[in-house]
């Protein structure tokens, strides 16, 4: 165990534990973004964010969304970011909204409990657009 890194940390080129790496390896990879997407540990990540986003972001959706991506991304939206994340998070909310089991389902990744006083479909929309945001590659590989 001590000559292998974790399974997840192999898709991101972690160095071995043998030998000591000075600069760590870019790469990019389909197989990094499906572990970013869908790892039970970044998905409650997501859920993490998602939930300081509602909590502490402001009154309305607009800076909830500028919040959590100020969080991540040390920097505010473009104007075309917002949009896009605000288009993100409207239509997560009416698929949640039409669909409460498969929120539940969504938010019931990984061992923390949920804030059960957010609304399930509210909670599950904006821990859709939280992975989104953590999912960017300026997050991914803070150049």
């Amino acid at each position: 165990k001590r000559t292998s890194p974790p399974p997840s940390m192999m898709n991101f080129d972690a160095a071995g534990r043998e030998a000591c790496v000075v600069r760590a390896s870019r790469t990019n990879t389909p197989l990094q973004a499906l572990n970013l997407m869908n790892d039970v540990q970044f998905l409650e990540a997501a859920r993490f964010l998602g939930q300081r986003m509602i909590r502490e972001g402001g009154d309305t959706p607009a800076d909830h969304l500028r919040y959590g991506f100020r969080l991540a991304t040390a920097r505010y939206p473009t104007e075309r970011e917002l949009t896009v994340l605000s288009q993100a998070l409207a239509h997560h909310r009416d698929r949640f909204a039409s669909d409460p089991k498969a929120a539940e389902k969504f938010l019931a990744q990984g061992e923390a409990p949920r804030d059960a006083s957010i609304p399930a479909a509210e909670h599950a929309a904006y821990m859709t657009v939280a992975s989104m945001i953590l999912n960017l590659d300026e997050v991914v590989t803070k150049e």
